[in-house]
């Protein structure tokens, strides 16, 4: 008792956060940190992922009333790469680009203003790392926050990700582009339009983003207790604590959190996107998450709400995994 006691200790006073304070920084240098550092992490992270998220979204978004138009994520992206080659995968990427830069860096902003309130409150001191349990709660903190900043622009990605459909005299619609689904959703919804979906975006980032930091430092904590195991002299052991974890160990980190985001929320995900690839002006947008969200269970059951989560999760790890790698390594290796 006394060992697992000592063990849960030692963990918690074994972050991978102690390598951004090396040096002391104030609040707003470290908010700047988050903010430029998140930016770029989050770039980097939805180049290796968005062709897989247009496979995603197209997968979840097949009309209840049709035939499925896809058998599964290889057969959309055969199909998708036949009709529009490998760059149609990559089609309405700036708003994302956008979006991915917006929600990596208020992630991490906001996480930072949550260990700043759990520290206020005087259930955890300054001087030492967060429990797990904390980090959990400033992971939702982070994500209930990032949601209302996301949710506009996913609804823009979602819309420019759908395929467009042959209609009844055979012509094909032109793409919808940024601007174009701008205007439309503002001249039939107005400014509330562009948060259709909100609570969707606010399951899945508040509950996905627990999971996201929660799990990155419990792998963290454990990769840091296992090399500490490993070593026998107290010298290494002291400087573990204070040294990066090996570049594999920090991608398994990362990736598992990417896995826990996607996996545990993925039929709030999939609601949201029926909800947003809606037609606008249509009778799509009279529902709400919990209509959507029923409609789908009687059509298709729990198989329906987790359509595209096998290629969603896969490409989540890497994707999470290099998200990690560059936040942290700009962190400790170029501080503002």
């Amino acid at each position: 008792m006394a060992t697992a006691q000592l063990q849960v200790d030692t963990m918690a006073t074994k972050p991978s956060q102690t390598l951004h304070n090396k040096h002391a920084k104030s609040a707003a240098m470290e908010a700047i940190e988050d903010i430029v550092y998140g930016s770029f992490a989050g770039i980097v992270g939805k180049y290796i992922e968005y062709p897989f998220d247009t496979v995603k979204v197209r997968l979840q978004s097949q009309p209840d009333h049709l035939p499925l138009r896809y058998t599964g994520p290889l057969d959309c992206f055969r199909q998708s790469i036949r009709a529009g080659g490998f760059l149609g995968l990559y089609r309405g990427i700036s708003a994302p680009l956008f979006g991915a830069a917006a929600e990596t860096s208020c992630l991490f902003f906001f996480e930072r203003i949550g260990r700043e309130i759990v520290h206020s409150s005087g259930y955890c001191s300054r001087d030492r790392v967060l429990p797990l349990s904390a980090l959990f709660f400033t992971g939702a903190f982070a994500g209930a926050f990032t949601s209302f900043v996301l949710t506009p622009i996913e609804l823009v990605k979602c819309k420019i990700q759908v395929p467009t459909y042959t209609k009844a005299d055979g012509a094909t619609p032109k793409p919808p582009t940024i601007p174009s689904v701008i205007r439309s959703v503002y001249k039939h919804e107005g400014l509330k339009g562009f948060w259709h979906g909100q609570m969707g975006t606010f399951l899945r980032e508040s509950g996905g983003s627990a999971a996201w930091f929660g799990s990155k430092e419990t792998v963290t904590k454990m990769f840091y207790l296992w090399n500490e195991r490993s070593t026998t002299s107290q010298l290494e052991k002291d400087a573990l604590a204070t040294e990066a974890l090996p570049l594999w160990q920090q991608a398994v980190a990362g990736a598992s959190a990417g896995v826990s985001y996607n996996f545990l929320f993925f039929p709030a995900d999939t609601v949201k996107s029926r909800m947003q690839t809606a037609p606008v002006g249509g009778s799509g947008q009279n529902k709400t998450f919990w209509q959507e969200g029923k409609a789908l269970w009687n059509q298709h059951g729990l198989r329906g709400l987790y359509r595209g989560c096998g290629i969603t999760v896969l490409r989540s790890a890497p994707s999470s995994a290099f998200i990690f790698i560059v936040f942290d390594g700009l962190k400790q290796y170029l501080p503002l």
